[in-house]
């Protein structure tokens, strides 16, 4: 026992006690506000993290649609997968999902605090599968899959007739500092060659939509991408179509300008310049013979025309507006206002849904988002314009 003198003055045993009370009371009370503090704290930080979560411009109760309800038992009796509206915008909302994917793994997201989740759960869907570019490490495209245990939670027994039972999809360039090399060396391979066979995402985007065709068939599943993800969707279902599998197709502000289509037109120019030289010729008594082999090479097979994708175009967009161009086509755009038509007479054709609200700034023509807007009004058409008759002519080519 320690024993304490101020000012020549002895405190007496007792008096100790009750000092030591005291001081145990006021080190109790002062650790008490102490760990108040440090919870109030805490709390105070974690809500202020959730609140900017819940404030995120890219969180879906922030930037998503308005007005689309979640499933219910209802789609039992009238599934809102046969209206074309609601599926346009829940599958722009699983693209969406993809690009937030890479920005949750490059801001380190938990599963907790996670931006993407929001965009499918909604819906009814799960995370099956994630792209992976394994140069960078960057995620460009996912498998998404009904997610029958969260439908039967709400009553929902069976899927909705026109919900697919996979969707990949696959993001656009993500101007970021891990993305932005891979993503814009892919975009100059578009622009130099029209083509995305040589990259790395179109082995992985082709291996798992053969993947999960095989495993639902292809009437169950679903391809759909944004910008450069759009390339790589209309290319790896046609790469399918060549196969005999048919899969719904869903292309967002797809690429439309290249160095090498600019090359063609030049040469097709210069050919028809040709052609009509030679015409003002004098020419020979022999009848020119026509082809009938060369005239019957780009006739459909009765196959390969049931592939019909849905492209969405916004006239603003310099990018993918060159699909409305019906320069070229034997055929003008005709106007449909039902949702299951093909190709007639044997065309190669599209659903070509374009977007006119004047004039738009790039971003704003380009982006994502304008896809499930409440005041959208789109044009639909089925369209066997230059561009598209272009890329599916190999499509429509009967073998030799």
């Amino acid at each position: 026992m320690v024993v304490l003198k101020e000012n020549n003055c002895i405190i007496n045993k007792s008096n100790k006690n009750k000092e030591n009370v005291n001081v145990n009371v006021n080190l109790t009370a002062e650790a008490g506000v102490v760990a108040a503090a440090t919870d109030s704290s805490s709390s105070s930080t974690c809500a202020a993290l959730n609140d900017n979560d819940n404030h995120h411009p890219y969180a879906f109760h922030v930037s998503g649609p308005r007005n689309v309800s979640s499933p219910s038992w209802r789609e039992i009796i009238k599934s809102s997968w046969k209206n074309g509206n609601y599926k346009r915008t829940v599958i722009a909302c699983f693209i969406q999902a993809v690009y937030l994917l890479e920005l949750d793994r490059q801001e380190n997201k938990t599963e907790e605090n996670a931006l993407a989740p929001k965009w499918w759960i909604p819906f009814k869907y799960k995370l099956s599968q994630t792209l992976i570019d394994e140069r960078d490490g960057s995620i460009y495209g996912a498998i998404l899959e009904w997610d029958r245990s969260a439908a039967l939670a709400d009553f929902i027994l069976i899927r909705p007739s026109g919900a697919p039972r996979a969707v990949l999809v696959l993001r656009g360039t993500l101007l970021k500092s891990q993305t932005i090399r891979r993503d814009i060396q892919d975009d100059l391979r578009f622009l130099a060659w029209e083509s995305l066979k040589g990259s790395v995402r179109f082995n992985g985007a082709l291996e798992a939509l053969k993947l999960i065709a095989d495993r639902y068939g292809g009437a169950n599943v679903c391809v759909a991408g944004h910008s450069l993800g759009a390339g790589f969707a209309l290319q790896v279902g046609k790469a399918l179509a060549k196969q005999g599998v048919f899969v719904e197709t869903h292309l967002f502000n797809p690429p439309s300008v290249s160095l090498a289509m600019s090359l063609k037109n030049i040469g097709e120019k210069a050919g028809f310049a040709w052609k009509r030289l030679k015409s003002m010729l004098p020419s020979s008594n022999e009848t020119p013979a026509t082809s009938e082999v060369g005239e019957n090479a780009n006739t459909p097979s009765s196959g390969l025309k049931n592939w019909v994708p849905h492209l969405y175009v916004n006239n603003s967009d310099y990018i993918c507006c060159y699909y409305t161009d019906p320069a070229g086509a034997e055929g003008n755009q005709e106007l449909e206002n039902k949702e299951n038509v093909g190709p007639k007479n044997g065309q190669a054709a599209a659903k070509l849904f374009v977007l006119s609200k004047g004039k738009q700034k790039f971003l704003e023509a380009h982006g994502l988002e304008q896809w499930w807007g409440d005041d959208l009004e789109l044009q639909q058409a089925l369209s066997n314009s230059k561009l598209i008759s272009k890329q599916l002519k190999s499509l429509y080519t009967l073998p030799a």
